[in-house]
């Protein structure tokens, strides 16, 4: 899980990162975070918010690939 948040983080470093998607990226962060909550509903609500992202038309291509990575990653726990 730790590295997951490490992957988000890296791509929230990103400056061409268009601000609503930042903003979505940190939610998922939070849930990944929020230890008050058992590990399968933290990655599900994360992959929800991730996914809602990854269909946006301004997100740089090579970054929705990195999603998608990270995304299946959640999908086994």
């Amino acid at each position: 899980m730790e590295t997951l948040i490490e992957e988000l983080n890296a791509i929230l470093d990103d400056e061409s990162m268009p601000k609503n998607v930042r903003s979505k990226i940190e939610v998922a962060i939070c849930a990944l975070q929020d230890c008050s909550v058992e590990e399968s509903l933290r990655a599900n609500k994360a992959i929800q918010e991730l996914d809602d992202v990854s269909d946006d038309p301004n997100m740089p291509s090579y970054v929705r690939s990195q999603l998608w990575t990270i995304i299946s990653q959640l999908e086994t726990l």
